[in-house]
This record gives structure tokens, sequence and C-alpha cells, in this order.
């Protein structure tokens, strides 16, 4: 085991055995398993649309193919690529707080559907009024506490979901970098050429 794995191991024992309360035990419990905590990311979306109008479908399909993007890079890349095994069948004395299938730990998913989800609902929020700024920084805590979840049950270790936080930021950044590009050189221009001159 390299020395980043024997650090990454530890502060999974600190966080998963250590760091724990019975009232802490069912947050993350709930915040973990997508059947509890969905309902959470549909009012998100209802919030979206309220707030948005006409203008929450490219919001909402930005923020969904962000979250397609992150989990095919997490899940379809590099899970079968590291085959990391997670913490909870290859160390010893772990609290594992959730039913677990085998399937590989690197990296997590969970992680980065939600930062993805967090940043693009940041991208598109965090300069609006009062309300819109608390519902970007919600989603981005929301984000956090769900990353920090799977090293609390025990499925992930730190460096899993820490990587995976980093997919989901980055698939969100590079997706509206592309649409905004595609959308200043291609369809504005498209849009202004096609505009009848006025002749005076």
């Amino acid at each position: 085991m390299s020395p980043i794995e024997r650090a990454d191991a530890w502060l999974f024992q600190l966080i998963n055995l250590r760091l724990v309360h019975p009232v802490a035990d069912d947050l993350m419990v709930f915040l973990t398993k997508g059947s509890l905590s969905n309902h959470i990311f549909l009012l998100a979306i209802f919030f979206i649309i309220i707030r948005k109008g006409k203008h929450a479908l490219p919001v909402l399909l930005l923020t969904f193919a962000a979250i397609g993007i992150a989990d095919f890079t997490a899940s379809g890349i590099l899970k079968p690529l590291v085959q990391r095994v997670r913490p909870c069948f290859a160390l010893e004395h772990v609290r594992l707080l959730v039913v677990q299938v085998r399937s590989f730990s690197f990296a997590s998913s969970h992680a980065a559907n939600s930062a993805a989800a967090a940043t693009m609902t940041w991208i598109f929020f965090h300069r609006g009024p009062l309300v819109e700024r608390i519902f970007a920084l919600l989603m981005a805590a929301l984000a956090f506490l769900i990353a920090y979840s799977r090293v609390y049950v025990g499925v992930h270790y730190p460096g899993d979901v820490l990587v995976g936080t980093v997919i989901g930021i980055c698939s969100s950044l590079l997706l509206y970098g592309t649409f905004s590009w595609v959308l200043k050189n291609f369809v504005q221009k498209g849009i202004l050429r096609n505009e009848p001159r006025s002749y005076g």
C-alpha cells in the first residue's frame, strides 16, 4: 500500500469509526440512499422551473447532461480502469451502514453526480437575488454532505469522493464553457447575419 493509500485509509477510518454519532448515522444514511433523498433534487428542479420560467429548460438540460458526463467518467471509465476495492470489503472493522453490493470504489459516482448538479446550479444562480444565492449555496452544501456520507457509511475512501467531486465540477464547467462558446460563435452570429438590415 502506497503512502497516499495509507493516508486515505487512515482518514477513512477516522471518519467512519471515530467522527460518528447516532443522529449523524441516520442523516448520512438518508443522504447516501437515493431512494430516500431523491425528492430533494425534485424540489430543486421545481425551484429552477419557478425561478427561471421559460428559461428553465436549457438549465435543466445542461444539468442533466453534466450529471451524465460525470457519471460515465466515474462509473463507466475510472471504476473498471482502476478497479479499487471498496473499503468495506478491503479493510477490517468498518462500520457499514448500508447494503452494498460488490463493485469498484474509485471514483465515487454519487460525489461526481451531486457535484455536477451543484456546479451547474452555482453557475446559473450564484449572481441572482438572495433567494437564488441561498439556493446555490444549499446545493453546494448538499453535494458536500452526500460526498461525505459515502465515506461515513463505509462504502468509499475520501480519495474516491474527492476525485468524484473534481470530476463533477469539471464536467459542468467544461459543458457550460462549450455551450457558451457554441452559443456565442455560431447561434448568436447566425441570428445577427439573418437579421434584416436597414438602409438609411
